[in-house]
């Protein structure tokens, strides 16, 4: 299990080796900055920007107690990153074992389904979604405990586990509120299954529940403390979109079709494993025969993505592009789950069964990517496509700068039959042939991650700054130069203005265009019109010189 677990982190830490500093901006200079100040570090005026909760940020602040030079800093977050993602490796394991898989199988299909490119993409970025598929299953593992044994301590986990989700991420927020039903619907419920697991199972749910309140409690004043720290202003209203979405015909439509589009996403992206799980999860909660900790698990996992699904395309803005109709990052916390389910479904099934799930889930896969065509229509080419938003997309369909949903459903098809192959000539037996070829698939995905060369020397679209002295920036100058400057300028926090520099202030980050600076302060003719900022140093600092290039 170590050198398992070892071997995930190595690979991670190859794969990123090159990352020195962010590049999901403003996401990931928000977690940091957030991070930095929970550390003790300078903070950061992200007024208007969305809120990052400070769930990801607690672990990573130990990482600013040793360095604040940005660049080390974030070095050290990606092994963080790759060291929690990593850490689903041993927890697949137990779940699957708890699910009576063999010690063996478990261990080969944790190890596959690690490679997965859910918990690939994000474990080596700052990113929340490095730690939500592993919070996630270790809250299934802790669920099943409750469920099948009655265990109070598995209750308090599972509790605690869903309350510190709220401090993660606003997804955090469906996994509670399915928590918080499964557990009352547990100490309502009559009595099923012998005596003494029935008490203690309620047991178990009324110390998940109280544990659930405390520590939700708690993230949600870390989050309000940060909020009133790092966005004075107020953060994107994303609730308030919600509540907007749902309450009419229009925003309903756009929330249903959404959720449809990261359905396919999921599917597609699990080489249409997660569509087999989403059949068999659904096969399972139906059958009243069978196992109670099975249905629960189903259910439980049902409940929270379409949950996730729903309210995270509610409350997304529009922002004009592609991914606002197929997107997969809000459901890559998931993934890896729905990828075991699959593979729980195509290794253990009769012929018979494989192929009905099969043909399920690539009904599933072409009813949700209709769904995607008949709302966007020509939107999914006119708006922008963002690389960034469509790995999986890009690797099934190879085409790099444009979405086709047609091909990247053929490939994944495709994949899918090849899995289904492979369990339908071992029956019942078809461990080693799917697990061979999902990880084969997965290896191919990850090479095609990995850097083909070193960046190019030299500075970047940002200014180079230099402390010490207090750093300003024009709120004229485009966001994507403010929300990294914030993270890049370590020894003070970056001060934001109205077209005239604050007394005080040492350099200036100014628009192109604001033409000679005033009195007491030179220009550096770093940057232009195509980085969109020049700057400003005052002649009242020590040196006076150009600080910024």
């Amino acid at each position: 299990m170590a050198i398992g677990w070892v071997a995930q982190v190595a690979l991670r830490l190859w794969l990123f080796r090159q990352h020195a500093g962010p590049v999901a901006n403003p996401d990931e200079t928000g977690y940091l900055i957030a991070a930095r100040w929970l550390a003790g570090g300078p903070g950061a005026d992200l007024t208007g920007f969305t809120f990052y909760q400070g769930g990801y940020p607690l672990l990573l602040a130990p990482v600013f107690w040793f360095t604040s030079d940005p660049v080390v800093a974030y070095r050290l977050v990606v092994v963080v990153g790759a060291m929690v993602a990593a850490g689903a490796f041993p927890l697949a394991y137990l779940l699957l074992r708890r699910l009576g898989t063999g010690p063996r199988a478990a261990m080969a299909a944790a190890f596959a389904g690690g490679l997965s490119p859910s918990l690939l993409l994000f474990s080596g970025l700052a990113l929340a979604d490095a730690l939500l598929p592993t919070l996630v299953l270790a809250w299934l593992v802790a669920l099943h405990d409750l469920v099948a044994r009655g265990s109070v301590r598995a209750g308090a986990l599972a509790g605690g586990l869903a309350g510190f989700a709220v401090a993660v991420h606003l997804r955090g927020t469906v996994l509670l509120g399915v928590t918080v039903l499964a557990m009352a619907g547990m100490l309502i419920t009559r009595r099923g299954g012998a005596a003494g697991t029935f008490f203690a199972r309620r047991r178990g749910a009324a110390a998940g529940l109280v544990a659930a309140v405390v520590v939700a409690g708690a993230a949600t004043a870390l989050n309000r403390v940060l909020s009133a720290a790092l966005y004075p202003g107020g953060a994107r209203d994303l609730s308030g979109l919600l509540a907007e979405r749902v309450s009419g015909l229009d925003g309903q439509a756009w929330a249903l079709a959404g959720a449809a589009g990261q359905l396919w996403y999921l599917i597609a992206a699990t080489w249409g494993l997660a569509g087999v799980g989403l059949a068999g999860a659904v096969a399972v909660v139906a059958r009243r025969s069978a196992p109670g900790p099975r249905r629960a698990l189903a259910a439980v996992l049902l409940a929270t993505t379409l949950g996730i699904a729903y309210a995270s395309s509610a409350a997304l803005p529009d922002e004009h592009r592609v991914g606002n109709y197929a997107y997969g990052r809000y459901l890559a916390c998931v993934a890896l789950a729905w990828t075991l389910a699959g593979l729980l479904v195509l290794a253990r099934a009769g012929r018979g069964a494989v192929v009905r799930h099969a043909l399920a889930a690539a009904g599933l896969l072409a009813v949700t990517g209709g769904v995607v065509v008949r709302y966007a229509g020509d939107r999914l080419q006119r708006y922008a496509f963002i690389a960034f938003d469509f790995p999986e997309v890009i690797f099934l369909s190879r085409v790099r700068d444009s979405f086709d949903l047609v091909a990247a459903s053929l490939a994944a098809l495709a994949l899918l039959a090849c899995l289904a192959g492979a369990a339908l000539l071992t029956a019942r037996r078809g461990w080693p042939a799917v697990l061979a070829v999902l990880a084969a698939v997965n290896l191919v995905f990850a090479a095609g991650l990995a850097p083909k060369s070193a960046p190019a020397a030299g500075p970047d679209w940002l200014p180079v700054l230099t402390g010490p002295g207090r750093v300003a920036v024009d709120r004229r100058v485009p966001w994507n130069v403010r929300a990294p400057l914030a993270y890049r300028v370590s020894w003070t926090e970056l001060e934001h203005y109205d077209r005239t520099p604050p007394a005080g202030v040492c350099t200036a980050v100014v628009p192109p265009d604001s033409g000679p600076p005033p009195a007491g302060w030179a220009t550096t003719g770093a940057g232009g019109t195509r980085q969109g900022w020049t700057t400003w140093v005052s002649d009242r600092c020590p040196g006076g010189s150009p600080r910024g290039r």
